[in-house]
């Protein structure tokens, strides 16, 4: 089995290289491999282009061809059986007469969901699941959580001072350093979409853009009940897709559009509500208060904390408390410790096979 895992763990590293730029499709990666020698690899590049699977079978050198039916296929995540926006790529794999196939994890997906390895062994080809099946999952953890939780990854993130304080008694206090606000702006570029509520919107202002960094700009959503915020705000510019959740309007402009929601349980129905519109992960920068919401309802799944050790704060806003987390990695950049937590009561594990 080590063998097949040296060889799965290239697959993970080959998907990873599509991050930020295949969603809402999974990153998944391909590699053919003849007699211990890797033929072909390849990578889901791009939204709505060829899959894995069909890039690494057409890198195959054409003094490798006759080889790929006697080779053997390693894939991240369980090959497709349905037309999309590419045709299947078990009827590829079926055509070359590819013998064997190693899978990393069953895609959840309900088009597929089995029927690809189904459609692969009722043509004669072996089919061998679950081959670093934790690491495959984990590697598409919004997609699995999206499609399994029926609600976008939650990423809570805030930064703090050595005294625990996000903020002065009289505001915005700048805590996290240069290296850090990058670092930030990388994280959105990683995501969906971002997350403030009224208070961060009227004392910061923010463009909630990935300007530090290259890649797309998540969706904007701003949480305004009482449609209290001027319109003059930066997140009202229409420059990116914004959605302001209130409880008196729904209502499109363009890129600005308003949903109007109960207000009650906001944390779970407005991630019902991004459900349905198709946000796989959400990255909620605060304030306090809304994040402690998402905190005592248990409805997170990740939290990024930069504390500045350099700096206390004295009278101001308390940070947020976490409940049921477990450290995962802890990284020093100058003044800043940026630490990640998992939710405890929030396993992908539920998504292994048994």
């Amino acid at each position: 089995m080590k063998e097949h895992e040296s060889y799965m763990w290239r697959c993970l590293q080959l998907a990873k290289l599509g991050e930020g730029s295949v969603a809402p499709n999974p990153m998944v990666g391909a590699v053919l491999v003849y007699n211990n020698k890797i033929i072909g690899e390849g990578y889901h590049q791009k939204f709505g282009a060829a899959h894995a699977e069909v890039n690494c079978i057409n890198s195959v050198s054409e003094s490798n061809r006759q080889s790929i039916s006697k080779s053997t296929l390693y894939v991240s995540l369980e090959p497709c059986s349905h037309f999309g926006k590419t045709p299947p790529c078990t009827d590829l794999i079926i055509k070359l007469a590819i013998p064997v196939v190693f899978t990393g994890c069953i895609d959840i997906y309900k088009e597929v969901s089995g029927n690809g390895i189904k459609k692969l062994q009722h043509a004669g080809i072996k089919v061998i699941t679950g081959v670093l099946e934790k690491e495959s999952i984990d590697l598409n953890k919004r997609f699995f959580t999206f499609h399994g939780k029926q609600r976008p990854y939650i990423i809570l993130k805030w930064a703090e001072s050595l005294d625990k304080k996000i903020a002065g008694r009289h505001g915005r206090t700048k805590i996290s350093n240069e290296i850090t606000n990058r670092l930030v702006h990388k994280w959105r570029s990683e995501e969906a979409a971002i997350m403030i509520g009224t208070n961060t919107a009227l004392a910061d202002d923010p463009l909630l853009t990935t300007r530090l960094w290259p890649g797309a700009n998540p969706v904007r959503i701003v949480l305004d009940m009482n449609l209290h915020l001027p319109h003059n705000l930066k997140i009202f510019d229409k420059e990116i897709k914004t959605l302001v959740f209130n409880k008196t309007k729904q209502e499109e402009d363009g890129n600005l559009v308003f949903l109007k929601i109960e207000n009650d349980n906001i944390p779970g129905i407005v991630m019902q509500s991004l459900f349905k519109y198709g946000i796989q992960s959400v990255m909620i920068e605060g304030g306090a208060k809304l994040l402690q919401s998402f905190i005592d309802s248990g409805l997170w799944d990740e939290a990024r904390l930069i504390c500045n050790e350099e700096l206390t704060i004295g009278e101001g806003i308390n940070s947020p408390v976490l409940k049921s987390f477990i450290e995962v990695t802890k990284e020093k950049y100058n003044s800043d410790t940026v630490s990640c937590y998992h939710n405890t009561n929030s396993t992908l594990s539920i998504f292994a096979s048994e």
